[in-house]
Order: C-alpha cells, then structure tokens, then sequence
C-alpha cells in the first residue's frame, strides 16, 4: 500500500483486492472509533453496488459498540428497501446482518411520495450527528452517487442548498431503468469530515485522472466531492 497526496485528493494504491479490502475497512472502524470515543456516538453514509459489499462485510466484523453506530445511505434508487435491487438491500444483507445493533435510516419510506422521503433525509441530515464518513463510488461515466451527467435534473441537485435532492437521472443510459433517484448532494457532502471513494480497476483510476484535468463537475460530478471543503478525498484503489 502507497499514498500519493495532491492538492486535492489523497490515493492510496493497493496491491490487490484482499489489502484493499482490509485496509479500508480498519481505515472506517477507525475513523467510527474515535467519534464514539469523542461523542458517544458515530454516523456513517453507504453507497451501493458491487465494489464496496465485501468492504461493509469486514466491517462488520470489527469490535465497536455497533449499537452507538447510526448508518444511512449516499444515494438511492426509488425502490422498495426491500427489493433485492435497493441499496438498502445491499446495506442490510452485506452489513447490518452482523453490525448487531446498528441503527439504519433508508433513504426511501414505504407508502410515503419521493417529495416526503427527501424532506426526511434534509431533516436527519439537518438534526442528527454531523456524518463521520461517506463511502463513495464512480462509474465509469464519472457519476458518483445519483449524480449523474447529462441527467435532467443535475444542475438542481448540484445547486441544491439541501443535502439531499431528489433526482430524474433520465438522459443518462448508465443509470438504466431507475430513473427516480434520492442523492446526496455538494451540500450534503461538505460537512462530512471522511469522504472515502472506493475505486478498482485501470478504468477507474484513468476516469479520476480525466476528471481532475477537466474541472467540469457537470461532465464529471466526482469533482463534487472532490471539490468539497474540508478534509481531501481519500481515494483507495486497486487493480
């Protein structure tokens, strides 16, 4: 493992997959630790997909008072949190199954319009503990979160004075059939002290790499975190 720090993101480079893995984990657990230590407490975003599952699983599996953990979500498709393809879904049965105690907030609220979710999400985000860390991913189109270039509603959710917004990704082909997104937005990102993007493959790193040279956050929304204030980006990758 290598850190390289710019002035505006810091990359750590892995060997491979099982240091990444380890590595990021205990990084998390750490960071959890000295909140709980500080304030009794700690709170955390997750994204979803592939890439952070095993991640969330070694976490898991650290010693802390998970019951003093709070966990909520970066983003969300408008689905159920019990469809398999939810990012709840993916948070509970790769996470929460072992993390006994932890307390979850979905994004999304059965029975309850997308307009009432958002309004939830603002008010936690506004009245809870200040978030200790985010888990971010990027597709290879640049996206993080729901934010999505060339989607209909980017530039509001960019604008947004809120930390989450609702979003209508349509305009852009990666995010498939689920259009309707609740995101995290720039000003919910700001005041979150770890911003962790989790990163694997040579794609990746070269889609970071033409971000950073491009500078438009609207052809790259990455650069929305990466542009936040605060701590840089901690971008941990692997081949």
């Amino acid at each position: 493992m290598n850190a390289a720090v710019s002035d505006r993101i810091t990359l750590v480079r892995h060997g491979n997959d099982e240091d990444w893995t380890e590595s990021v984990a205990k990084e998390m657990a750490g960071f959890l630790q000295q909140d709980i230590k500080q304030h009794g407490r700690a709170r955390m975003l997750l994204s979803g997909g592939t890439t952070p599952a095993p991640v969330y699983e070694m976490l898991s599996e650290q010693p802390l008072e998970w019951a003093r953990v709070e966990v909520g979500l970066a983003d969300e498709r408008w689905l159920s949190p019990q469809d398999h393809d939810s990012n709840a879904w993916l948070v509970r049965n790769s996470f929460l199954k072992l993390a006994e105690g932890a307390h979850f907030d979905p994004l999304v609220r059965v029975g309850r319009p997308i307009a009432e979710c958002v309004h939830t999400a603002n008010l936690l985000a506004e009245h809870a503990l200040p978030a200790t860390l985010v888990v971010l991913g990027m597709g290879n189109d640049g996206h993080t979160a729901s934010l999505f270039p060339g989607s209909k509603d980017l530039d509001r959710a960019l604008q947004s004075r809120q930390a989450y917004a609702a979003l209508d990704a349509t305009g852009c082909p990666v995010a498939k059939d689920w259009h309707l997104r609740i995101t995290l937005t720039p000003q919910g990102l700001a005041p979150i002290r770890h911003r962790l993007l989790l990163l694997r493959g040579k794609q990746k790193l070269e889609v970071l790499e033409a971000a950073l040279a491009s500078g438009d956050v609207h052809t790259y929304p990455i650069l929305a975190a990466i542009n936040a204030p605060g701590n840089k980006l901690r971008v941990h990758w692997a081949p």
